[in-house]
């Protein structure tokens, strides 16, 4: 690495003026000459703080409503000339370097973002001038400072003041590096928004659920440990498109512990994404291997824990346990003193009783995701159809709408001779939210706010529901009055034979199977209640 290098003249021009005026005063008083562009020079001359226009600088006017206002080479020459090797061709043109870049963009994601916004408008908001400087003065880091982000003006000062007006070569380099990846996000945004509309300029733009190149979408979070095995190397990334309503595995604070694992990571989201659907009240839900093995609903969270591990205390050990209330000491300790516990999610850690419960176990990982948004009136919180599910294939990845439910009691369909009673239909819409968070084939089973058995991923739904009969009988669970949700449509009658068998009082499933007659016959033998949803939930 080179050595500290001096700032004795730096060129500001930003699009976000947050923090401007104090970072270019500050810049002013440690003696560093100012050049700036457009509305940029206008505050700072308003401000008091002595500024050079570019068009001084470089000779020639702005033009074209300050779309060629940089594009100069009195000012990539600036940015650009090494120090050292290009000193004889910058005297020879009479170009002065630029040793501090201050730059944002034109708010182009900001624009897109409007219902309104109109192809033009957003074409209008790319900026040009603005990426080529900060990938110049990125390049040359070796000599200049590249600051993209207004929150790393004060620190950039600090060191500045420290150093006699200096910035260290790790400073730059690491600024650099900001730059680069800003560029390529800002890029990607354009080649995404471009890539979803068919370039006619209505208002507003039309655009594709799914953009011809899905491109900058993913920021990396942090490099974990290792993948699903210790001979994987792993990351996590968070989706820079995501929506910003509701708690989120990528956006949660670790609290406690070492850090998650790919692994960790990967049940404490499914976790989360099935607590946040139980609505408004006091929920736990119990995830091993990215499946459910317990959920409920109660009148405390303590009790919703205790119902939900008992449908399989077995699998809960050593597993990942999610709340939809905040983590205080009784809750705390009644888990802790129950079981292994991996990671425990919550919205926030509540008092000293819940932090001392977690010091004295400091293995026990805990992830505060943040307080959960108001739950839709069905129950599932979080904007619909507002995010994607990538998933990795070779060679490639598999992108679609991330699956959200909206099916209510009056969406429905009663399809057997016998409609289902008040309580078997408040059971047999909580089994339906826990099912599409099972893996394929699945099968719940619940009764009274709580799951009694779970058959999970096998390759027939009969075994799978045989699978959750057997554990429920397994932990002395009473499968007779529960509800039963099949994730998908039965093919066959067996199924449905089986529920009987084991006392089961009512189904709900998708429908949609041409044995449709021969299921719904089956149930109606056995006397039970029989809703379709319309709506699959396979879960691969």
């Amino acid at each position: 690495m080179a050595a500290d290098a001096k700032v004795r003249r730096a060129l500001i021009s930003v699009s976000d003026k947050q923090g401007i005026e104090e970072f270019a005063r500050s810049l002013h008083e440690l003696g560093v000459e100012l050049v700036s562009t457009g509305g940029t020079a206008r505050l700072l001359e308003e401000a008091g703080i002595p500024v050079a226009g570019v068009s001084g600088l470089t000779g020639f006017p702005e033009i074209m409503g300050g779309r060629v206002k940089t594009l100069h080479p009195l000012v990539h020459g600036g940015l650009l000339g090494r120090r050292g090797t290009d000193d004889e061709v910058m005297r020879e043109h009479g170009i002065e370097p630029i040793d501090l870049l201050a730059v944002n963009l034109y708010p182009f994601e900001r624009t897109i973002a409007r219902p309104d916004c109109r192809l033009a408008e957003a074409v209008e908001n790319i900026d040009i001038g603005g990426p080529a400087m900060l990938r110049a003065a990125a390049k040359n880091h070796a000599d200049v400072a590249t600051v993209s982000d207004p929150d790393d003006y004060p620190g950039v000062i600090e060191e500045m003041q420290q150093r006699s007006g200096a910035l260290s070569a790790e400073t730059r380099f690491a600024l650099a590096v900001k730059a680069f990846a800003h560029t390529a996000r800002y890029d990607a945004a354009i080649a995404d928004y471009l890539g979803s509309v068919d370039g006619a300029d209505r208002q507003p733009a039309e655009r594709s659920r799914f953009p011809a190149v899905l491109a900058g979408r993913l920021l990396r979070q942090a490099e974990l440990r290792y993948g699903e095995n210790p001979h994987q190397a792993a990351a996590l990334y968070r989706d820079r498109d995501a929506p910003a309503a509701g708690p989120t595995v990528a956006g949660a604070r670790l609290a406690q512990g070492k850090p998650l694992s790919f692994n960790n990571i990967a049940d404490a989201d499914a976790a989360l994404q099935c607590v946040r659907a139980l609505g408004a009240m006091p929920a736990c839900v119990i995830v091993k291997h990215a499946n459910p093995c317990g959920a409920a609903v109660a009148a405390s969270a303590c009790e919703a824990y205790e119902l939900a591990v008992r449908t399989d205390p077995t699998s809960a050990f050593g597993g990942v346990i999610a709340f939809n209330r905040p983590l205080d000491g009784e809750l705390a300790q009644a888990v802790l003193e129950r079981q292994f516990v991996e990671v425990i999610v919550a919205p926030s850690i509540a008092g000293a009783d819940a932090a001392a419960a977690l010091a004295a176990k400091p293995g026990v990982r805990v992830l505060v995701a943040g307080e959960p948004e108001e739950p839709s009136a069905d129950g599932d919180a979080g904007p619909r159809g507002a995010s994607l599910d990538i998933r990795s294939v070779g060679g490639g990845v598999l992108v679609q709408e991330a699956d959200h439910d909206a099916v209510t009691a009056a969406d429905l369909d009663v399809a057997t001779r016998r409609a289902p009673t008040q309580s078997e239909l408040t059971d047999l819409l909580f089994a339906w939210q826990i099912v599409r968070f099972v893996k394929s084939n699945a099968i719940v089973y619940a009764r009274g706010g709580a799951t009694l058995g779970i058959g999970a991923g096998q390759t027939s739904r009969v075994h799978s529901a045989r699978i959750g009969r057997l554990k429920a009988e397994e932990e002395g669970l009473e499968l007779r009055g529960s509800a039963m949700a099949s994730d998908a449509f039965f093919p066959f009658r067996d199924g449905v034979d089986a529920a009987a068998e084991a006392g089961v009082a009512a189904v709900i499933q998708p429908g949609g199977s041409r044995r449709d007659p021969e299921v719904i016959a089956a149930a109606d033998e056995h006397g039970m209640a029989m809703v379709l949803t319309g709506v699959r939930h396979f879960r691969h």
